[in-house]
């Protein structure tokens, strides 16, 4: 019952992980590349307090509980790809703090009405970054259905 229970929390987490994280890959993020660098850096903030500190908790309630499935199921057939999603959630966790967060922090202290001429637009950048760990949550996700399909 333990290892249901854990299947589905970490399934949940990650699918709303996945589509969270592709929603802004497919939609969100190609509209704010249309905007002109002031509004961007604006909007940029805006989006980022919808998904602050909410993202962060969904991820690591998934790492955790499929962490724990394969822990749980060590010797089982669901083990393994359990681990490997909570591996994954790790992985897209890894990406956000280290790729996209600092980028974000830069945008927090910049002034959207006196963006330099010279300034070193992060769209390009954060684009590949968000498309890496959607990516690895997409994965995440199809390998939790998958330990859950083995339980």
């Amino acid at each position: 019952m333990l290892s249901q229970v854990l299947a589905v929390v970490a399934l949940t987490a990650s699918g709303i992980g996945a589509g969270v994280l592709t929603s802004v890959a497919i939609s969100v993020f190609p509209a704010l590349c249309t905007l002109p660098p002031g509004r961007y850096v604006e909007t940029h903030r805006l989006f980022g307090k919808g998904f602050h500190p909410t993202m962060p908790i969904v991820f690591n309630v998934g790492m955790v509980a499929a962490l724990a499935l394969a822990v749980l199921e060590w010797g089982e057939p669901a083990a393994l790809p359990a681990a490997a999603g909570a591996v994954a959630l790790l992985a897209s966790q890894c990406v956000s703090h280290l790729g996209n967060v600092p980028i974000n922090r830069r945008l927090a202290v910049l002034d959207p009405e006196r963006i330099p001429d010279d300034w070193d637009d992060p769209r390009p950048r954060w684009r590949v970054l968000n498309q890496i760990r959607a990516g690895l949550a997409v994965a995440a996700l199809v390998l939790v259905a998958g330990a859950s399909a083995l339980l």
